[in-house]
């Protein structure tokens, strides 16, 4: 099973691209941690040392749901910024997504198809005779190009081949710039609610949850109480 995730500070200021540096560690020592393999696909890094505004990953491993659900989401970490000193502001917020994996960026030969065409236009005796027209397509992508430019079957086939590379590669530009379209509107769709993490502290060290569930199992018997009354 293969996956795609970003981790993004979206539009926000130095210090959620530092949060990103330390989620990203976390994430990568986790996934480590859980037989996870990670391949970084792409990182820009931030204006200030140590920052990074985006990194996206791709992950494989045999299971991969469960850790997915565990960092799908808002990152939020508590702590002084790092950058201005006598800043206010204790609560700084990021996002992880999933991306939707890329078709493939190759064309492999065995899923060519090739079928010859008779060919038309001026050509005198030769139009409509010979079968020297060649039609390409890529079944998986269903994109198809025909040539009947040259006389020779063989040299159609060649320059079919050819428009074929050149139509595909277009057609994965579109796509990538459709993804990083996407990715754009992740950065700008980062929640600060309901965080799914929270890291507190220069040391950036996990917030334990278990204080919050116990508080939401005694708000949960206190509300089972009133409706008993």
């Amino acid at each position: 099973m293969e996956k795609i995730i970003q981790i993004t500070s979206g539009r926000g200021p130095a210090e959620c691209s530092w949060v990103v540096a330390q989620v990203l560690k976390t994430f990568i020592e986790e996934a480590k941690e859980n037989n996870i393999k990670t391949t970084m696909l792409q990182r820009e890094t931030g204006i200030e040392n140590g920052t990074v505004e985006t990194a996206t990953i791709l992950l494989e491993s045999d299971t991969l749901d469960p850790f997915m659900n565990s960092w799908i989401g808002t990152i939020q970490w508590i702590g002084q910024s790092q950058f201005r000193k006598f800043h206010k502001r204790k609560n700084w917020f990021i996002g992880i997504f999933e991306i939707e994996k890329s078709a493939a960026t190759e064309i492999s030969e065995k899923d060519i198809h090739y079928q010859a065409m008779r060919s038309s236009g001026a050509g005198g005796q030769h139009v409509n005779k010979v079968s020297s027209a060649v039609r390409a397509t890529h079944f998986p992508t269903g994109i198809s190009v025909v040539s009947m430019d040259l006389r020779s079957q063989h040299q159609n086939k060649k320059l079919a081949t050819e428009r074929l590379l050149q139509k595909f590669k277009e057609e994965t530009v579109k796509q990538f710039k459709a993804e990083f379209q996407a990715q754009w509107m992740n950065q700008l769709q980062i929640q600060r609610g309901n965080p799914v993490r929270i890291f507190q502290g220069s040391d950036f060290k996990k917030q334990k949850q278990e204080k919050k569930y116990k508080q939401e199992r005694q708000k949960l018997k206190r509300e089972d109480y009133f409706d008993r009354e």
